[in-house]
């Protein structure tokens, strides 16, 4: 999350140790970051004590202050940039800067032990974690350049700064849940952390852990209790149907093991939630984008666009892209919001579907494109790129998902409706990161696709609550 002094020169110095010109990404987010971090978590600590909108008129003041001053203040301590250049630095890249820390209280307003937590993690969990040269020992097994003790430091004291801050604005919620909310929720920001190739990112890890953390902040024992008669017999059907689906998925070369064994344990979570109903969503999603996968999957190797290994699946797309039902699946017989987290699952599968459709037909039967942020003209599966034939297929697929939701009693017409309509903006979510951040390498694929998924959900999930 922040970059220290120390890391920053490293970083704009050469292999051979020259200094070089400081982009105007990497000048100021030591400052900036770091002044929004401690701010966030003051206003954390005064919650018991302002209203929401003295809240929120102190973020907006933290934000533009950060904006208007800041910039000049750490370019002129930074190695190499002079005072003058700091006028040169865009508002805009500053008010980004803050908008994970305005819109948490936005989003979470009758909530806001969320936020608190969640500006706690940032502040106190990534500056433990980013002590680099303090942690030694074994390496994550999903990124090599981390280790599992700055990954360990981060879950420790950002479980311990959670607590007592959650504690301190939210002193009615039970001391034992608020222990398990706040590991869970420090766990799953320390692995954002840590992902490969997703470089620091501030947004990403207030949106997937502030949500993360509000859903699971609704799971009550009485509500796996009430199902525990079910689920005994579901296991083993569960079991049972996903077994040949994945070892068929792999033998036909659709999924290689990676990807079959993943499949296999995300399908148990999806089968848990609903029995053989909310499985089939799952089986229609996979049957839907492997079909598209290989059609003109010779026309796409010509056009060096088609998926790798035949189209064989691993173990990164089968979690980016059922991870996020499968989550909302066990969150179904786990909570007493049964009705809103089957139409939360019923719009993630919608939205991966419309995503992976748009994706493989568009580069089937377009070989020119659209980048949806500028209208520019791009080849075909370019990052944020957008066709008629693709975006088309895309809401059929959507559609195919939320009706066969609707058929299956797994939510009203007007559940279905907006169900599909979350899917459709998070499929548009999915073509603006990609086209911005994915483009810019900020975001991996694979991350765009599980977030607007999230997204997706998580519409369906707000509109239904």
């Amino acid at each position: 999350m922040i970059l220290r002094p120390a890391a920053l020169r490293l970083a704009l110095r050469s292999p051979g140790g020259d200094p070089q010109p400081a982009s105007m990404s990497s000048r100021y987010p030591d400052c900036t970051e770091r002044y929004l971090l401690a701010a966030s978590l003051g206003f954390a600590l005064l919650l018991p004590f302002v209203s929401w909108y003295q809240l929120m008129g102190g973020l907006l003041l933290a934000v533009f202050t950060a904006a208007l001053i800041l910039p000049f203040a750490c370019s002129a301590k930074a190695e190499g940039v002079t005072p003058g250049e700091a006028t040169s630095s865009p508002l805009g890249h500053h008010l980004r800067k803050g908008a994970p820390f305005l819109l948490l209280p936005l989003v979470y307003r009758y909530h806001m032990h969320v936020a608190a937590a969640v500006w706690t993690l940032a502040a106190v969990g990534g500056l433990t974690a980013s002590r680099r040269a303090l942690w030694a020992g074994p390496r994550l097994f999903y990124n090599p350049a981390r280790r599992w003790s700055g990954w360990t430091a981060f879950v420790l004291t950002g479980t311990l700064a959670a607590y007592a801050v959650t504690r301190w604005t939210a002193p009615w919620l039970p001391p034992a849940k608020v222990w398990w909310l706040s590991l869970d929720a420090a766990a799953l920001a320390a692995t954002i952390e840590t992902l490969p190739n997703v470089p620091e990112n501030p947004a990403l890890l207030a949106a997937v852990t502030s949500g993360f953390l509000f859903c699971i902040s609704l799971v009550e024992p009485a509500a796996l209790h009430s199902n525990l008669p079910y689920l005994k017999l579901r296991v083993v059907l569960a079991i049972a149907a996903n077994g040949p689906l994945a070892v068929l998925a792999w033998r036909m070369g659709l999924a290689d093991r990676s990807g079959a064994a993943a499949g296999f344990v995300l399908g148990l979570a999806v089968y848990m939630g609903y029995g053989y109903k909310s499985f089939l969503l799952l089986v229609v999603f996979f049957l839907l984008g492997s079909v598209a996968t290989r059609l003109g999957y010779a026309t796409k190797v010509q056009r060096g666009v088609a998926e790798p290994r035949h189209g064989a699946r691993s173990w990164r797309e089968a979690v980016a892209n059922v991870l996020p039902g499968a989550f909302f699946a066990l969150l179904v017989i786990t909570t007493p919001h049964e009705r809103a987290f089957l139409l939360a699952l019923v719009a993630a599968f919608a939205e991966a579907a419309a995503d992976t459709v748009s994706s493989e037909i568009g580069q089937w039967l377009s070989p020119r494109a659209w980048l949806l942020t500028s209208g520019a003209p791009v080849a075909a599966g370019q990052h944020g790129a957008v066709s008629l034939p693709g975006s088309l297929a895309g809401v059929l697929a959507a559609t195919t998902i939320a009706g066969l939701g609707y058929a299956l009693r797994l939510c009203s017409l007007r559940g279905a409706t907006l169900a599909l309509l979350a899917a459709l903006a998070g499929n548009l979510a999915d073509s603006v990161l990609g086209a911005t951040l994915e483009r810019r390498s900020q975001l991996t694929n694979g991350v765009v696709n599980f977030v607007s998924s999230s997204l997706a959900g998580g519409l369906a999930l707000a509109m239904s609550l």
